[in-house]
């Protein structure tokens, strides 16, 4: 890989456990050997790494995600940091607020509000070098059971002034999660985030799984013949997202599955 120019990087969470007290919220587990595990990721090569914190919206009065879920994730995104800094590697740091349930995209914004404010302020508490992190949050979007879904250019309007109220420009990059958005979706949101008006001081871009393998991975079909195919699936997609990133893709690259949905309910990984 390194041959190759790619930085290699690792996920180093052990998954999500369930918060007990709340209503069905969770926390992230794997901070207890975080250093050791971090010092020998970096000598076999790894220069980067993620930490997914998951919160929920159960609710359209507030109260979830609770304060206890929103400081609990907070803090531990910001050990988890401040511990990869320390043993050379760039920590990717992951809020994802989830879409999944019956609630409006003004709903999503203000608790994406809350919870990346909060992770600044941890972050900020536990001394993190901004210059050396990157955030990946989830784009703010009606619930999957919303019957108002929002369009691109609102989910790229709320999305844009929830990061403008939180994030600091010294923050470089920030890395969007698809969140079960179609391939297509999230292309065109992505594109519409980087015309959304106002100061945008970090680099928007993608960090997409879902949305960026579908199409190639129905070309694909795990069959050595289907292999050119599949690659062009691939480069397409990421022709698709590299112009969004530029404010420049207006839609059209297609690939079997480009337009459905990749929404998991509940989704872990």
């Amino acid at each position: 890989m390194q041959s190759k120019g790619i930085i290699p990087g690792i996920k180093v969470d052990k998954g999500i456990k369930p918060l007990h007290g709340t209503n069905g919220e969770c926390v992230t587990q794997g901070m207890d050997d975080l250093d050791v595990r971090c010092a020998k990721y970096y000598a076999q090569g790894a220069r980067f790494a993620k930490w997914r914190a998951v919160l929920h919206i159960k609710d359209a009065i507030g109260a979830t995600p609770s304060l206890v879920a929103i400081d609990e994730n907070a803090q531990t995104l910001a050990r988890y940091a401040s511990i990869c800094q320390a043993n050379g590697l760039v920590p990717i740091v992951e809020p994802e607020v989830l879409m999944d349930g019956d609630f409006s995209v003004e709903i999503a914004a203000v608790a994406t509000e809350k919870v990346i404010a909060a992770c600044y302020k941890a972050l900020s508490d536990h001394h993190v070098l901004l210059e050396g992190t990157l955030l990946k949050p989830n784009m703010v979007r009606s619930g999957s059971d919303c019957a108002q879904q929002a369009n691109a250019q609102e989910i790229a309007l709320a999305t844009v002034r929830v990061l403008q109220h939180t994030v600091p420009p010294a923050v470089p990059g920030i890395t969007f999660l698809s969140g079960g958005m179609s391939e297509e979706e999230a292309s065109l949101a992505l594109s519409l985030i980087n015309n959304a008006p106002g100061p945008k001081p970090w680099s928007l871009t993608f960090s997409y799984g879902r949305a960026l393998q579908q199409s190639c991975l129905k070309a694909w079909k795990g069959e050595d013949a289907n292999i050119p195919a599949a690659q062009v699936a691939l480069l397409g997609r990421a022709k698709a997202n590299s112009l969004a990133q530029q404010g420049k893709y207006t839609g059209g690259i297609g690939g079997e599955g480009s337009t459905a949905s990749t929404y998991v309910k509940g989704y872990v990984y």
